[in-house]
């Protein structure tokens, strides 16, 4: 058979297509599905299934609390919504893996609903929430947390190129969505926008919480700023210094070396693929770095 054959296998595995993907095929799909069923049948019944409501909490449709992310009030939402999951997501999700990532994205759509819900529990009927902007918010201010100093560039307006640091970004978009919970969501705010700035609030609040009590408290990715615990120094056993070796005896040392750091190498790289950069210890991290020395050597 041609599988039996060494040149027709391969040693390499295929590539597993990524949760943000899976993620962003969902949304197109969710929506034009709604757009559709609005367009030819007139209907709002995949809306009244997936989006979130008071009155569908009421029933028992519980799965909208997440669902509603599927869901968009229009071509330019999406759109936009799309662009944001990519562009921030590829920056993401490599650093959680794909399962970390769902949990991730499925917690932050989670708190968003019940946020929105909770600022809607009186007064007025509103309309369904729809949109992955809480998940979307979530995801840049947990960006803007791990990479607060790198700049950005972005076109505002569409037109207008602005580069900027993520954490002035995060802290002008929760500004703006204060606001205009304030003085537009609330009952008696006097400007309706129609945008859901609840949501959006506890989408920000839900990648915060996840930087600081999940993402930054793993040991190896804690993030620069939060206290190590550690015992005393005099406490701690001091460190047994050994005889460096001669470049010349590591150079003769033989190729067991090498093999024991490219198998290593390789299952780093392994971790890295299933669950993520910050899944790696400072020990992981290390054989990293001094197999990238070695090879810059070379």
């Amino acid at each position: 058979m041609l599988s039996d054959r060494s040149y027709m296998r391969s040693d390499y595995p295929r590539q597993i297509t990524s949760a943000l993907t899976w993620i962003i095929c969902a949304t197109l799909a969710g929506s034009i599905i709604q757009f559709a069923a609005s367009r030819w049948f007139g209907s709002g019944a995949v809306s009244a299934l997936f989006a979130l409501s008071p009155g569908g909490i009421s029933h028992g449709r519980i799965w909208t609390l997440v669902s509603y992310t599927l869901l968009h009030d229009g071509i330019f939402h999406l759109l936009l919504n799309c662009l944001g999951l990519f562009l921030i997501g590829r920056e993401v999700a490599p650093l959680l893996g794909s399962s970390r990532f769902f949990q991730f994205y499925a917690g932050a759509a989670l708190l968003g609903g019940v946020c929105w819900l909770a600022a809607h529990s009186w007064g007025s009927t509103p309309p369904a929430l729809v949109g992955a902007s809480a998940a979307v918010a979530a995801i840049f201010i947990f960006f803007a947390c791990v990479y607060p100093e790198r700049e950005i560039t972005f076109l505002l307006f569409l037109v207008l190129p602005v580069t900027l640091k993520p954490k002035y970004i995060a802290w002008g978009l929760l500004g703006l969505d204060g606001l205009g919970f304030l003085f537009s969501e609330l009952p008696g705010g006097g400007f309706a926008t129609g945008i859901a700035h609840s949501a959006h609030l506890g989408g920000m609040l839900a990648g915060w919480l996840y930087f600081r009590f999940v993402f930054a408290n793993r040991g190896s990715d804690r993030a620069a700023g939060f206290p190590k615990l550690s015992l005393p120094a005099w406490l701690l056993r001091p460190k047994s210094t050994k005889p460096s070796v001669p470049p010349s005896q590591k150079s003769n040392s033989g190729p067991g070396p090498k093999k024991d750091l490219r198998a290593e190498v390789d299952r780093i790289l392994d971790k890295i693929n299933s669950r993520g950069f910050g899944a790696l210890t400072n020990e992981e991290k290390q054989v990293l770095d001094d197999a990238k020395d070695l090879i810059s050597r070379q």
